[in-house]
């Protein structure tokens, strides 16, 4: 049975009022929640950037289901800082904790100052840091200075009872086919062109196991136009691949970027409609290859797309998963 998530856009949403989505996403039917991390919006018109993990902890304890995050450690965050905080938060909350690790963008790691390295490097710093973040809650006494990450003296007396699923973050096929030598699972975003297929057949290729999970930007209002506008105000800044995404340090810089993209190029990144059948479709055709699905309604105002989600897209994709025996 494929699991429909809510999306927490920490740069879309200021902490408090996110707090109340993520509960209010609960009541509408939505079987779990994850949640971005970001020091920086995307956008200056996006305008948040709250801290995830004390946000995650309000979350979790005014909650029921599982709520996961994503997370990049290694540069504004220690490997060993990520491993006593993810393990605070499954030893409060056990089983409902889950932490996607990532390589990162600049735009959220550069505020330390520190060169930002090449996309390989990045890559090998988070294989080593995963690595550590396991020994750690493992219950390890660790003293590393060799690789990328050096840890002195590293120990933590609270450790969650079950281990906490390290997902990883995969956007490209070539991504998910080194995420499958470490990971418990990954997760993906929709792309162009249905490209987030290719990464899921790239991982299991690879030998990775575990859950498949993706993460979907969507935007509905009572009108395509509508819909279209949020999306293009909202997501335009996010149109854009490796490794410009990746290497920009400031939302001036995205805005920048951003000011000759078409809604045309919205819409392929995106999916849009005003139609609850439409993204019931979508979504239903994305859960034969995913596991879980997290929903992410790039709008600000998330009550109008909670309340259509919850009288309409969840009870037909539970029923049709019913029917179908998915």
């Amino acid at each position: 049975m494929t699991v429909y998530g809510f999306h927490a856009s920490q740069e879309q949403i200021s902490p408090s009022q996110l707090l109340r989505d993520v509960q209010r996403a609960e009541s509408a039917g939505f079987d779990a929640a994850m949640s971005s991390d970001h020091f920086f919006p995307w956008s200056h018109r996006q305008g948040h950037s709250g801290f995830t993990f004390s946000w995650l902890g309000a979350a979790l304890s005014s909650t029921s289901f599982p709520i996961g995050s994503v997370c990049v450690p290694g540069q504004r965050y220690h490997p060993a800082v990520v491993a006593q905080a993810t393990a605070t938060l499954g030893e409060m909350f056990p089983g409902r904790y889950w932490v996607a690790l990532g390589a990162g963008q600049a735009m959220n790691e550069h505020i330390t100052g520190e060169k930002w390295l090449p996309l390989q490097r990045r890559r090998d710093r988070l294989e080593e840091s995963a690595v550590l973040i396991r020994r750690l809650h493992r219950g390890e006494w660790i003293t590393e200075h060799r690789g990328q990450v050096e840890v002195q003296d590293a120990y933590l007396y609270d450790r969650p009872e079950r281990p906490i699923p390290l997902y990883a973050t995969c956007i490209t096929p070539e991504s998910a086919q080194r995420a499958a030598r470490w990971a418990d699972g990954f997760i993906t975003l929709n792309q162009p062109d249905d490209a987030h297929y290719q990464v899921c057949e790239a991982y299991r290729d690879a030998g990775g196991q575990g859950p498949a999970l993706l993460q979907v930007h969507l935007s509905w209002a009572p009108t395509d136009q509508a819909a279209e506008q949020i999306a293009y105000d909202q997501w335009r800044n996010n149109t854009f691949g490796p490794p410009l995404d990746q290497d920009l340090p400031t939302p001036e810089h995205f805005d920048t970027a951003a000011g000759d993209v078409r809604l045309s190029t919205v819409l392929e990144a995106v999916w849009t409609s005003s139609s609850p059948s439409a993204h019931t479709e979508w979504i239903a055709q994305a859960s034969q290859s995913f596991d879980a699905i997290y929903l992410h309604h790039v709008g600000q105002d998330q009550t109008p797309w909670l309340e259509t989600a919850g009288e309409h897209i969840l009870p037909a994709l539970t029923r049709d998963a019913t029917e179908t025996g998915a």
